[in-house]
């Protein structure tokens, strides 16, 4: 099975614009993205795919394979679907899986790729997959910047929200705090399934893809994983990032 890993990274972004070159221990968020998604063994290649140069210029720096893209998506999925299509002419072969990869997950591991890898490997019937993991406290579960998660005791994803889910209203202390960690494969004719349905109400409402699959009666396979992991969205966040990264083993490999 030919997989491959692409990271869809631009400059403009509203909540933090020029995150992908913020440094975090001296090395640029996409860096730190690139050189741990690519030492997964499963995959056949990783690529960042950008619509700016100062970041294309920056992975072709560091040995890295840079696909540019144009300056019209305004989705993840598009950008990375415009880059699959350009690296399966490059290799003169199809891709079965593309695995997307936020370029603002700078804490991803080899072993979150392959986790995220095996249900689509063990259940044909699974098009896309996401990861999820617990939080650790209610300030985390209240943030809108991180997109929670209610999932059905298969572990297919019910509903997404940046709204705290389940309801702690009711006094109820136990509840479920799940949160999506963007890595997401999926199958590559999905992926472009996916990318030609119309946005969806509810995924414009919360800014979150997997809902336009959800709305049209399809299926995202969540895989839980136990990793301590934040996105990074604020300059809070990068800071928080980088202090968790100081007693990061896998960075010392390619720091």
């Amino acid at each position: 099975m030919n997989v491959i890993a692409i990271i869809p990274a631009r400059m403009n972004s509203s909540r933090f614009p020029g995150k992908p070159m913020e440094l975090i221990h001296g090395i640029p968020m996409i860096g730190h993205c690139y050189l741990r998604t690519n030492m997964c063994s499963d995959l056949l290649q990783t690529y960042v795919a950008t619509c700016d140069q100062v970041v294309f210029d920056y992975i072709e720096s560091i040995g890295g394979n840079a696909i540019m893209t144009s300056k019209e998506h305004t989705r993840a999925t598009d950008r990375t679907a415009e880059a699959m299509l350009k690296i399966e002419q490059e290799l003169a072969s199809p891709i079965d899986v593309v695995v997307m990869v936020q370029g603002d997950e700078p804490m991803v591991t080899p072993d979150m790729i392959t986790e995220s890898i095996a249900p689509l490997v063990k259940n044909k019937e699974v098009n896309v997959v996401n990861l999820m993991a617990y939080m650790n406290d209610v300030e985390e579960f209240n943030d809108p910047n991180e997109v929670k998660v209610v999932v059905n005791k298969d572990s297919y994803a019910m509903c997404f929200s940046r709204e705290p889910i389940p309801s702690r209203r009711k006094g109820v202390e136990a509840v479920p705090m799940l949160k999506q960690v963007c890595i997401i494969p999926f199958r590559r004719d999905y992926l472009l399934k996916f990318n030609s349905m119309p946005e969806t109400e509810l995924e414009r409402i919360e800014s979150i893809d997997m809902m336009r699959i959800l709305e049209n009666g399809e299926n995202v396979y969540m895989k839980m994983i136990d990793y301590d992991t934040y996105s990074v969205d604020t300059e809070e966040d990068r800071k928080k990032v980088e202090e968790l990264m100081n007693y990061d083993g896998l960075m010392k490999e390619y720091s």
